[in-house]
């Protein structure tokens, strides 16, 4: 489950307009199948752009794929067919683990909170929770 898109080196996402850049990777933007189609497509563009080929996939960009997952992305891991993501809900909350499951879609969020980023990391580290 690849996609491939042209990311600024600013920051962004070229948009299907391929003029602008999103800051979120979303429908709008332009996606590839293959490294070769995108590559076509930035050798047209203007060169005075910074723009590098980036693959997307759930474990790298996991919100894109499962759009219930809320918050701000620490970490990621892959384990058993499921994405397993260290969240901050909203900034300053405590921290969650969510359980993304591939197949189903679905996403599951731990009851358990983290008051800082390293314990969170302990319990995903050693995966210190039921999937």
């Amino acid at each position: 489950m690849k996609i491939f898109a042209l990311q600024s080196l600013v920051g962004g996402f070229l948009d299907e307009d391929l003029k602008n850049f999103n800051k979120v990777f979303d429908d709008w933007c332009v996606q590839f199948e293959s490294m070769e189609d995108a590559q076509l497509i930035l050798d047209s563009l203007d060169k005075d752009e910074q723009i590098k080929i980036v693959e997307i996939t759930p474990l790298s960009y996991p919100k894109y794929f499962f759009p219930k997952l809320q918050g701000i992305i620490h970490a990621t891991r892959e384990y058993e067919g499921k994405i397993i993501c260290i969240v901050e809900p909203q900034m300053g909350m405590s921290f969650r683990i969510a359980i993304c499951d591939l197949q189903t879609k679905k996403v599951r969020v731990l009851a358990t909170r983290y008051k800082s980023a390293l314990n969170a990391e302990g319990a995903f580290a050693n995966l210190a929770f039921d999937l």
